[in-house]
């Protein structure tokens, strides 16, 4: 892989920069943006202007061009390369804008809904993304199927054009302030776990829905529990083929975990602007930390820019990869920025630097290390897709889920 960019990429990052200064103000680093925000943070009115800030300047990034840079023409995108993407997502985290509530929606929901759903749903989702209309989540995991998704066992049962779900979902990111999600549940219990589950698109304010947020470690409550109480879905909103789920859910978690992967809004120049503000440059070992921090920055961007150029032909393990590389970064740096503060690292919220945006990294570190599947998830998937080593034991995989003990 040649890392240096071509005129091509060079000329495209000097576009999108410019037209990113136009519409926006660009941060300092080590400055916390404008719209630094932890979901329920203690302001209850937090969530629904977070909500509005993305909601608007995803209408400004739609409107100048730059919505869904890789998303085929027909679906509203620009039909660019991924390599265009990585670009603009690298320039505009230098800005004061929000965008959190539309990374489930357009960089997870929106691909799958391309890759398995029919064009009527195609054409009444996908350009409404992009204009930053609706917000979605994604309602996968269960209080008893995590790691192990495919023994899912909330229930969806046929009854005409209609299916009737019941069932409870866990760790549903922005459930409570989402418009649509993609649901999976289990349509056939005489056929092997994976192959009996079928994909939804869910109106989240269907009738039987009960949302109920989870407040965290960190004070915020960015998670949710939800409660599926005779949904009624319309067949035409099944996503993709009865059974077929376990397909369209794989799909999804692969664009997870390449999201994931790409990073946030902390670089490594924000860290060593703390690293200089707390003195910690002038330590020989936290000089040494910041030195193995930016090593690891870089491995993930290349990482990232891997990933990415295979996207073009399908996602594949890479993303595995590259999410454990992320959840490790995450890991190491989100000690990092304590370390580097000394005592003061113990405080929090207004006693805290930058009102306890660095504590807030630290404590809210595992989510993502957990999200799209956990550290030990990728580890199997590269083990056995990229290694070719033996697979993990698996009993009951062809056992008729009824069967299966419970």
């Amino acid at each position: 892989m040649d890392f240096e960019e071509t005129p091509e990429e060079a000329a495209f990052r000097i576009e999108a920069r410019a037209w990113l200064d136009a519409h926006a103000s660009r941060r300092k680093a080590g400055e916390q943006s404008d719209h630094s925000y932890m979901p329920g943070d203690g302001d209850p009115d937090a969530d629904d202007k977070h909500v509005a800030a993305c909601k608007e300047w995803q209408s400004v990034v739609f409107e100048g061009g730059w919505a869904g840079i890789t998303w085929p023409v027909e679906a509203g995108g620009r039909g660019g390369p991924g390599w265009q993407q990585r670009i603009f997502n690298e320039e505009q985290s230098h800005y004061n804008v929000a965008t959190g509530v539309f990374a489930v929606g357009i960089a997870m929901a929106g691909p799958t809904i391309i890759a398995w759903g029919t064009p009527e749903q195609q054409e009444r989702f996908l350009p409404a993304m992009l204009r930053g209309d609706e917000v979605w989540c994604q309602l996968f995991s269960e209080p008893g199927a995590g790691s192990d998704l495919a023994g899912l066992r909330t229930r969806a049962e046929r009854d005409g054009e209609e299916w009737v779900v019941n069932g409870q979902k866990v760790w549903t990111s922005g459930a409570h302030y989402s418009d649509w999600g993609i649901l999976l549940a289990r349509s056939d219990l005489d056929a092997p776990k994976h192959k009996g589950i079928t994909a939804f698109l869910l109106d989240m304010r269907t009738p039987g829905i009960d949302v109920r947020p989870l407040r965290q470690i960190n004070g915020a409550s960015h998670f949710n529990e939800v409660f599926l109480t005779d949904v009624r879905i319309p067949d035409a909103m099944r996503l993709g083929p009865e059974g077929g789920g376990w397909r369209a859910a794989n799909t999804m978690l692969s664009n997870e975990r390449a999201m994931i992967g790409g990073g946030g809004r902390v670089g490594f120049r924000d860290i060593v602007a703390l690293a200089q503000r707390c003195g910690g440059n002038t330590d020989a070992t936290l000089r040494q930390e910041l030195a193995r921090s930016y090593t690891r920055f870089q491995l993930v961007k290349w990482l990232g820019w891997r990933a990415r150029s295979r996207k073009d032909q399908g996602l594949g393990p890479e993303a595995s990869v590259l999410k454990l590389a992320a959840s490790r970064r995450l890991y190491y740096d989100g000690n990092l920025v304590l370390e580097l503060q000394g005592a003061p690292g113990m405080l929090y919220d207004e006693d805290a630097i930058q009102h306890g945006y660095w504590q807030q990294q630290f404590l809210g570190q595992w989510s993502s290390r957990i999200g799209g599947g956990t550290e030990q998830i990728q580890r199997n998937v590269i083990g056995e897709r990229v290694l070719g080593l033996p697979s993990e034991p698996r009993p009951g995989k062809d056992t008729p889920f009824r069967e299966l003990p419970s």
